[in-house]
């Protein structure tokens, strides 16, 4: 008997979950990926002729919680209209009962697939550009909670978006009255691993905080600041946290300072927003002082001497040249 890949059972999953779009304005085009509480399907938008990345739900045992945390994902997308987050367009329920909602299709990669043979300058921009939506999220009171490579795509043109915002949670002040409820509601999906004595453990292993993986219900947007700083690390490493031992030479140590502080076990030893972050990053960048490194003296002057290194050896010749005119002037 022929064991089949998880690739192909994957796929025949989903063969067997193709929506009924049935009076909609969609035509299915094809199968796209799965998600945590349903499948991505690319679809043609016959109105306005353009291509649409549609979620619905899985059709096994769709749950009313499991349909309103979906319309609650395209909710959250809806309201955090950014650059960087992939822009949500229509939301609604199929004939068959199965909750949707339809995004931009991004053409481009993930992460993963973007970050080999690319240079450390080009990476840390990189980061930097993940930190625009997830502050501009975290002001508004958004917490993504599954910040990972795989959750960002890179497109075509160099954008950078930040992707998958099911397990995202909203600040009651955000919420009108009857969708705190929705928004409460914790169910386990692909990327649930255990319930502890606290509630369901909600991410992704690697890349979640220490509270997340605790199970704590009072998780702040500093979680994600440690999904960042994992991220950062699995640029500069290739491997998650803790995933593979790393010399410790292979990371340039105030870039290593960086990923500590984002990623310390307390979240108030932290970096407390992901602009702050991002403004060490610039600086080692820039070839300036790291908050999160205390450097020596040597290092301090190494830094100074790159930074500056075109003037310091310019001044450096007219002096050598002066000292010879003066020692070999005729007399």
């Amino acid at each position: 008997m022929t064991q089949l890949s998880d690739k192909v059972v994957a796929r025949l999953q989903a063969e067997m979950q193709v929506p009924d779009l049935t009076g909609t304005r969609y035509h299915l085009v094809r199968y796209l990926a799965r998600g945590g509480m349903g499948s991505v399907w690319l679809v043609e938008d016959t109105v306005l002729q353009r291509r649409l990345a549609l979620k619905v739900l899985d059709l096994i045992a769709p749950t009313d919680d499991l349909a309103a945390r979906l319309l609650q994902e395209g909710r959250i997308l809806a309201r955090l209209e950014h650059p960087g987050i992939v822009p949500m367009h229509d939301a609604g329920t199929l004939l068959d009962g199965r909750a949707f909602y339809c995004m931009k299709y991004v053409e481009g990669q993930t992460l993963t697939q973007h970050i080999p043979n690319k240079s450390l300058p080009d990476k840390l921009r990189v980061v930097e550009r993940i930190a625009e939506p997830l502050d501009f999220a975290h002001a508004r009171g958004f917490i993504h909670r599954d910040l990972k490579p795989d959750n960002v795509m890179i497109g075509a043109f160099g954008e950078v978006l930040v992707m998958d915002w099911g397990l995202a949670k909203v600040s009651a002040s955000n919420l009108k009255p009857a969708e705190n409820e929705i928004a409460t509601v914790v169910l386990p999906t692909q990327n649930s691993l255990r319930v502890t004595g606290t509630g369901i453990v909600l991410g992704t292993p690697g890349y979640m905080s220490p509270e997340q993986a605790r199970g704590d219900i009072a998780v702040d947007h500093r979680s994600d600041i440690f999904s960042l700083g994992a991220i950062l690390w699995f640029m500069l490493t290739g491997s998650a946290p803790g995933e593979l031992p790393v010399a410790a030479g292979s990371v340039p140590r105030p870039l290593r300072a960086i990923c500590e502080k984002a990623m310390a076990a307390d979240p108030r030893a932290r970096y407390q927003s992901a602009q702050e972050m991002t403004a060490d990053i610039a600086n080692y960048r820039n070839e300036e002082p790291v908050s999160a490194y205390s450097e020596s003296l040597l290092e301090r002057a190494g830094r100074v001497f790159a930074r500056h290194r075109t003037a310091i050896v310019l001044v450096a010749v007219y002096l050598l040249m002066r000292v010879l005119f003066i020692l070999f002037e005729p007399r």
